[in-house]
């Protein structure tokens, strides 16, 4: 049988209206008695119900953040944006890793969307049929992502490709390459257009599409023979984790970066600077994403656009970073 409120009361040795008051507005009771309810609750298992765990604020304190891979650096350091940001407004963060795969998408928003007053979605891979049904349950915000009449809040990629593009054109490329992401990711369709459209618009550069690759060091790694087998004398990398793998394997081969290839990545992570040669790479604030997306999740934002569908959207400026893994076009006879 589900342990209840009224268990926890009685293991915990204070009432019931103390129990929801420990779990819903923790500040109202002292941290002591916060313990022991939290004790007495853990050792019976017990889950409070949304419902009754808002019933005096009519909200839970909880908020939700599904993302699709920890070990990413980028996602990482977004979570403790967010984290940072819910702390300061006195919720707590329940986090969901959904290691790529979009069939877990909806199970996880199903089950989290019982015990939160909202969910962020970032970067979320599944189509937007399976995730509009929860909607009805919970207020979404997605990252990275537009879904119709959910609030979102994106980078501004088509700019940082062209800031991308443009810098490798300065540095005398005309054969740039691709290695963009995973299929599902809404990111890689937005980046791989604006560099087709963007290269497409000039004739004098000559465009190499490598394929989709899994957004991990090993995806680089698979990418990086594809970019030797090529003429390309530069490439942009879908995110700085594949980066490093595309860096590790032609390195290995013997070519020289930036003297024999220029590469340039998206996210500028804590890796970019951390690596020989330091990656040029395009990224923006974390911690204003983590701000946007909170506040238009507990409604704390005012008037913005929309994104086509009659939800607000925050679109946030992308900043290309230089570093020495780009550089000019080597001449003709030390191309690769």
């Amino acid at each position: 049988m589900r342990a209840t409120a009224e268990d926890v009361a009685r293991l915990a040795g204070v009432s019931v209206s103390t129990v929801s008051r420990a779990l819903a507005a923790p500040e109202k009771v002292s941290p002591r008695t916060r313990q022991r309810v939290i004790e007495a609750a853990d050792s019976l298992r017990y889950r409070p119900v949304r419902a009754a765990s808002g019933l005096a604020t009519g909200r839970t304190g909880n908020i939700g953040l599904v993302i699709p891979d920890l070990e990413n650096p980028y996602f990482s350091a977004l979570t403790k944006a967010v984290h940072a940001r819910t702390h300061a407004l006195g919720h707590q963060l329940f986090v969901v890793d959904t290691d790529e795969d979009p069939s877990q998408e909806a199970e996880v928003l199903r089950k989290l969307s019982r015990d939160v007053d909202g969910i962020i979605l970032c970067s979320p891979r599944a189509a937007d049929d399976e995730l509009l049904p929860y909607t009805a349950d919970v207020r979404l915000v997605t990252i990275n992502r537009t879904i119709p009449q959910v609030p979102s809040v994106l980078a501004d990629d088509a700019d940082g490709m062209a800031q991308a593009v443009r810098h490798l054109v300065a540095l005398g490329h005309r054969d740039i390459a691709y290695a963009g992401g995973p299929l599902p990711s809404w990111s890689d369709r937005t980046r791989r257009g604006a560099f087709l459209d963007i290269t497409g618009a000039d004739d004098t550069i000559r465009a190499h599409e490598l394929g989709s690759f899994m957004p991990y060091f090993s995806g680089g790694v698979a990418a990086a023979d594809l970019l030797l087998a090529s003429p390309a004398t530069a490439v942009v990398v879908f995110n700085d984790l594949m980066a490093l793998g595309l860096l590790d394997r032609v390195k290995s081969r013997g070519v020289d970066v930036p003297g024999d290839l220029s590469i340039l990545s998206f996210d500028n992570t804590m890796f970019a600077a951390a690596v020989t040669p330091h990656l040029t790479s395009v990224g923006y604030p974390r911690r204003l994403v983590a701000r946007h997306a909170i506040d238009l999740l507990l409604d704390l934002e005012g008037p913005a656009a929309t994104n086509g569908h009659n939800a607000p959207l925050e679109l946030l400026p992308t900043q290309l970073t230089v570093r020495a893994s780009s550089g000019p076009a080597p001449l003709p006879s030390r191309a690769h």
